[in-house]
């Protein structure tokens, strides 16, 4: 009986390998492929950037000048004041008198009713002057002052949605390292998908699409009814192989800090795990498999060395699944601003993948009933 459970152990080990072999040759290799525009493209295409902030005042003053200063010939910003009940909108006022480029939008907090971030984007939304909508939150800061040119240079070819990325600043806070890797890790996922054309979520920090889609889906109406997921739920529900392009050259990347303590960091993942369960069934299964094939693998791994069966052949797996994590990810790392966090990789692969399951579930369980 020993030996039949050694054996289906090590059988399930393999299993587990050759699914996650799969999702690193067969889905994230495929960005590798993918060459970003380098040259600065000519773009005249008006564009309205918006941006919902709630007592930001001290992030709407250090970067949204950032913002309206970037080098681009056509824009408007638009910032909805979504409730807020600090300095936010005397920081607004002084920049409205500065930066003729900016809209302001207030929402007042009503007794009979609660805001959230959906229905302030809908009022921006509402407020652009522009078909092409760019967005971002008030406590990011691009890149360069080309952020709004290349993310815009994708809309002069029939693509409705653009997909960019957003990486968080490198500090020396211990969580730092680790938010860095999954964002990464993450940002794979979510591009590759969209470069192989099946495109199911994005990032709202660094995201744009148009008015005409937006109202054509009816916005954010089918899941107005949950906090979050005005960035992935609205690209899950309405990217196609034919309307969503990614940007990927550096200077299109937008920053902003990570969270600094293990308790911002778990109310942040709660919100953003919550929505998964209302992806399309088959992006579900997806995640699902990649997700649990991981956590299995490196579970099934240690009962192999700790019980001494097939220790050399289960660590040869181990072996050859992170050199082909090598091989794949170091150019992708390097160019997602990951350069140095391979170091990690043997390590935080392990605990991505038991931070996936956990939130996975965490997520499906308890409901968010903040935005902020």
């Amino acid at each position: 009986m020993e030996t039949y459970l050694h054996y289906a152990l090590f059988i399930s080990l393999q299993f587990c390998f050759l699914i996650q072999l799969y999702f690193l040759i067969a889905n994230q290799s495929k960005l590798n492929k993918f060459k970003p525009v380098e040259s600065l493209p000519e773009v005249l295409i008006p564009v309205s950037v918006i941006i919902s902030a709630r007592n930001e005042a001290n992030n709407l003053r250090e970067n949204l000048p950032s913002i309206l200063e970037q080098n681009y010939p056509d824009f408007e910003v638009v910032v909805i004041n979504d409730c807020s009940y600090d300095a936010s909108g005397d920081v607004l006022d002084e920049m409205k008198e500065r930066y003729p480029r900016l809209k302001v939008v207030t929402i007042t907090e009503h007794d009979r009713f609660k805001t959230g971030k959906k229905f302030a984007l809908t009022l921006g939304i509402k407020a652009a002057k522009n078909e092409y909508l760019l967005f971002t939150d008030a406590d990011c800061v691009p890149a360069s002052d080309n952020w709004i040119t290349y993310m815009a240079a994708n809309f002069t070819r029939p693509d409705q949605i653009v997909l960019g990325y957003s990486p968080y600043k490198k500090t020396r806070n211990f969580l730092n390292p680790f938010i860095r890797f999954e964002t990464i890790k993450t940002a794979i996922n979510y591009l590759s998908a969209a470069v192989r054309g099946d495109a199911y979520m994005g990032i709202g920090r660094n995201l744009a699409y148009t008015k005409t889609l937006f109202f054509g889906a009816k916005g954010f109406a089918a899941h107005m009814h949950v906090i979050s997921g005005d960035d992935d739920l609205f690209v899950n529900q309405n990217a196609t192989a034919d309307n969503t392009a990614i940007e990927m050259n550096p200077d299109s990347f937008v920053y902003t800090d990570a969270k600094t303590t293990l308790n911002s960091l778990f109310r942040q993942k709660k919100r953003h795990f919550g929505v998964g369960k209302l992806y399309k069934a088959r992006y579900r299964r997806m995640l699902s498999i990649d997700a649990a094939s991981g956590f299995l693998f490196y579970i099934l791994l240690t009962l192999c060395l700790v019980f001494n069966f097939e220790p050399l052949l289960a660590a040869g797996l181990f072996m050859f699944r992170l050199i082909f994590q090598l091989i794949i990810y170091n150019k992708l790392f390097k160019r997602l601003d990951g350069k140095g966090l391979l170091w990690y990789l043997p390590f935080f692969d392990a605990i991505y993948y038991i931070y996936l399951n956990t939130f996975g579930l965490i997520g499906t369980f308890i409901k968010t009933t903040q935005w902020k």
